[in-house]
């Protein structure tokens, strides 16, 4: 049964939320504060305190800069040279040095130059320094298979930061999320960090609204403001429920769909080459009737969630729709292999399925069966006998 850290950002996350989250999820707070202390700098230290939003108490850590006015901004081969230079684990160290990449090339395609050139200014800062390494440090301490997390709340509004007052979500923070389910506008304030983002996005291996998990424990870390949505970030340690859905994998993906009835239907295949191509999933057509009894189509397409602007602009252009329905859902896809079989004919490609740790179906390659009968002169039934005498 697997252990996961699950991540429910429904107020958003910054790596002092973070923090208080995991020490309150169960994480020794005096272990965290000696293993930043591996980093052989000094200038800060933490505050940890029980505190509540909205009668939801939780755990508060502040990463304290004793004086902050003698700060100065580093690069990223400063950063790098502070953690390989620690007598932090190498996990950690890896996991911290992921975490600051993602910053990096962030604010390095922001203001199109090189990574390593990057001015670090808000993020290259003790207090950030702390967040970003403590959070490798923690997510090691509980000794977790997987790391899930809700779609994340960016807020709304806008941000003072060292380039200027920005729109949320600020430009590098929008970078980072790239490809991450996002949720906007649940309150007027910053509510993802570029910190936040980056430890989400370089930790994380799942993102889903959809937990289907046993809960042993749960978190909260609590953040600085305190409005009327409860600023805290919630955490949960739990369990996979049933080893019995290890051959199957979920994912939430993207239906759009639009009704067809004034279209030549010769460029129907067309448009679903040039979808396919693009990235979706699946696409399909459904035979309907319209009004006045009209015959139509409806065309359906599956695909990520990174993926629906270029799907979107596909339909809009290629096809006469001029409105489109989407909706969020969850699929189930069977594990699968490709075993090479060989035959009498030659060899052909089989997709298996598994369910539970046993084989459900087995299927041959069409295109590759198709082309070995034209070759011999033999049907397809025969290439297909031959394929499964040989599995």
């Amino acid at each position: 049964m697997k252990r996961i850290l699950y991540y429910d950002c429904f107020a958003g996350i910054s790596g002092d939320m973070n923090l208080g989250a995991l020490v309150d999820l169960g994480v020794d707070a005096a272990y965290l504060e000696k293993e930043l202390g591996k980093l052989n700098i000094e200038g800060f230290h933490l505050e940890v305190e029980p505190d509540m939003r909205k009668g939801i108490s939780g755990t508060k850590v502040t990463v304290v800069v004793e004086n902050p006015e003698n700060e100065k901004h580093r690069h990223l081969s400063h950063i790098e040279d502070l953690i390989n230079k620690s007598s932090l684990s190498d996990r950690i160290k890896k996991k911290s040095l992921a975490i600051f990449m993602q910053v990096a090339e962030a604010e390095a395609k922001v203001h199109n130059i090189s990574k390593e050139k990057v001015h670090f200014h808000e993020v290259g800062a003790l207090d950030s320094i702390a967040d970003i390494v403590g959070a490798a440090i923690c997510q090691e301490y509980l000794e977790v298979d997987e790391i899930h997390s809700s779609p994340v709340q960016l807020g709304g509004g806008f941000v003072k930061c060292a380039h200027g007052t920005m729109p949320v979500p600020a430009p590098a923070t929008a970078e980072i999320v790239a490809g991450i389910p996002v949720k906007t506008g649940l309150v007027n304030y910053e509510a993802c960090t570029p910190t936040g983002a980056a430890i989400l996005a370089a930790t994380v291996d799942c993102f889903s609204e959809n937990m289907e998990l046993s809960i042993i424990k749960t978190g909260y870390g609590i953040g600085q403001r305190d409005g009327e949505i409860p600023n805290v970030l919630r955490v949960y340690l739990a369990e996979s429920k049933n080893e019995q859905v290890q051959d199957v994998v979920e994912e939430e993906a993207v239906m759009l769909e639009c009704n067809l009835d004034d279209m030549n239907p010769e460029r129907y295949s067309h448009v679903m080459d040039l979808l396919f191509a693009a990235g979706a999933a699946d696409v399909f057509m459904t035979p309907l009737v319209m009004k006045k009894s009209r015959p139509g189509h409806m065309l359906s397409v599956l695909c990520n969630h990174d993926t629906v602007g270029n799907m979107k602009e596909i339909l809009f252009v290629e096809t006469s729709s001029i409105g489109l329905r989407e909706h969020t859902l969850k699929k189930s896809m069977l594990r699968r292999e490709i075993v090479l079989v060989h035959t009498l004919y030659g060899d052909v490609e089989v997709k298996r399925s598994y369910w539970n740790g046993r084989v459900v179906n087995e299927k041959p390659e069409f295109e590759q069966c198709r082309k070995l009968a034209l070759e011999h002169g033999v049907t397809l039934e025969e290439i297909s006998k031959e394929v499964t005498k040989n599995l």
